[in-house]
């Protein structure tokens, strides 16, 4: 092709263009839309469209009023208002027959501070604190809080020789114990954590019987010191030998107890508890020995039993006789000793589930939760880290553990805190119960003592379903199991705690 083809070519192109970017004229565009000229960029044409002239105007006042005045909107309006009215009362009616027909929440219990958590004994504060005395209490009130603990009971400490009662001075802290500084940060670390502090001021007891032989005089002695401590804030007061000097000084005992219980919580302080501690075992006795000392909580050796079947009877007695609120469960104690000598390791973790689990109030002797044993004396040094003892480091902590595990749900559940109580099997070796609060979550508890045999119980009652779900176990079963109650088996020394829910 030519040179001169090919520019007329690229010329017609060109004018094309040219033409497809001229601006429309009115002509052009058509008779519906005015385009006026406008600037144009890269082939854009810019087109104006005028707007159309269109507005609604609704009624005027006088249509309106003349409208509303009819009489089919008037029946419109008055229909509209008996439907709202109508529809309220009924969603007012339909609230009311919900209300009613709910199941109403029962009323808590009263309860004082001790009814809430365990207790926890120091004997021996050398012993608990690797003797560094009282201030060594202070500084592990924290593990304390940890593991749930609602009281300490420490002493005693004040000064006393055994058998000498001219020597007895309950006002002042034997120097080997500390001194009153010392023992003002316990209270004071305690209180910061909500933990109340009870005052073992059993006079003799470092002598053989808890009282000296003139009790009368002992006890107008104590009374002088009540007065003091309680004006040291501290929380309560323990006494071995109740029933002894009960029956030995009755009017100056029930001057003591009066003085206890009539410290009130005006100004911030606490109710005051008077704790007593028995050697009596029998049901029939301990309840015997309440009703004469008036104590608040009474500390025995029921449960000391190896048999479940007198384990099972005692708890019913006792908690057929008395509120729950009265009720205190110990097996160790400063004297008798500690849980894992009384009981054998093996049986520690059973009869910490049993303890946690009853009603009433749980009460330990310090080590207990991680499994110490009696040495030489009752009074063992304490397990903080290394061991001193013929146990592991590992044993130690799945027994703190497991305590502080069942300690914590005690402490959240209201079926196990002040729940009712209702036995479902017992036998030499065995026994099952059930925790339970208004339409809160129940837990069941099965316990086997036999060293060597798994028993089968066949649990079977209105008040449990067919199944229930594992919660905590002192063997190595798995939490979260499903377990048929009519077909339950329970392992050789062991404790299992299970849940279901609450069923209409």
């Amino acid at each position: 092709m030519s040179n001169d083809t090919e520019v007329d070519m690229k010329d017609v192109e060109l004018n094309e263009v040219e033409q497809e970017k001229q601006p429309m004229t009115e002509g052009e565009a058509g008779n519906n839309y005015a385009i006026s000229p406008v600037s144009e960029k890269n082939g854009i044409v810019k087109v104006k469209i005028p707007e159309e002239e269109s507005k609604f105007t609704g009624l005027t006042k006088e249509e309106l009023m003349k409208v509303a005045g009819t009489t089919g909107w008037v029946k419109v309006r008055w229909a509209l208002l008996i439907l709202f009215w109508l529809g309220w009362l009924g969603m007012l009616a339909g609230a009311i027959a919900i209300i009613i027909q709910a199941p109403r929440c029962k009323p808590l219990p009263e309860m004082n501070w001790w009814n809430y958590g365990p207790l926890y004994q120091i004997g021996d504060v050398n012993s608990f604190t690797e003797s560094s005395k009282l201030i060594g209490v202070a500084e592990k009130v924290q593990a304390l809080d940890e593991l749930k603990m609602k009281g300490l009971i420490i002493g005693p400490i004040h000064v006393s020789n055994a058998d000498e009662p001219e020597k007895l001075k309950l006002t002042e802290i034997a120097e080997e114990a500390g001194d009153l500084t010392q023992f003002q940060e316990v209270i004071k670390a305690a209180h910061k954590r909500g933990i109340s502090v009870v005052l073992d001021l059993t006079p003799n007891y470092k002598g053989k019987e808890p009282w000296f032989a003139d009790a009368v005089s002992t006890v107008v002695k104590l009374e002088s010191a009540l007065v003091h401590w309680l004006k040291e804030d501290v929380d309560g007061f323990l006494f071995y030998g109740v029933e002894k000097v009960s029956t030995a000084a009755p009017t100056l005992w029930e001057d003591v107890r009066v003085l206890i219980h009539n410290q009130t919580e005006s100004e911030g302080k606490t109710k005051k508890v008077l704790i007593g501690v028995t050697d009596q075992s029998s049901p029939d006795d301990i309840v015997a020995v309440l009703n004469k000392t008036g104590v608040d909580l009474l500390l025995t050796g029921a449960l000391r039993s190896i048999s479940a079947l007198d384990v099972a009877n005692t708890v019913d007695r006792l908690y057929s006789a008395y509120s729950q609120t009265r009720l205190a469960w110990n097996i160790g104690g400063r004297i008798a000793g500690h849980l894992a000598s009384l009981v054998g390791l093996a049986k520690v973790k059973l009869n910490q589930l049993l303890l946690l689990t009853l009603p009433g109030t749980p009460v330990f002797n310090y080590g207990d939760e991680i499994g110490l044993q009696d040495e030489v004396t009752k009074n063992p040094i304490m397990v903080w880290g290394d061991s001193k003892q013929n146990m592991t480091e590992g044993e130690t902590t799945t027994f703190r553990k497991f305590f502080k595990s069942v300690s914590e749900k005690r402490s959240k559940e209201r079926s196990l805190q002040h729940g009712e109580y209702l036995p479902l099997f017992n036998s030499t070796s065995a026994m099952a119960y059930v925790r339970s609060w208004d339409q809160n979550e129940r837990y069941l508890i099965a316990l086997n003592w036999h060293l060597t045999e798994t028993v089968t119980l066949q649990l079977k009652h209105a008040e449990i379903p067919e199944h229930a779900t594992v919660v905590f176990s002192t063997t190595d079963d798995k939490d979260g199991n499903v377990l048929n109650l009519a077909q339950l088996e329970v392992k050789p020394e062991q404790g299992i705690i299970l849940k279901f829910p609450y069923t209409t």
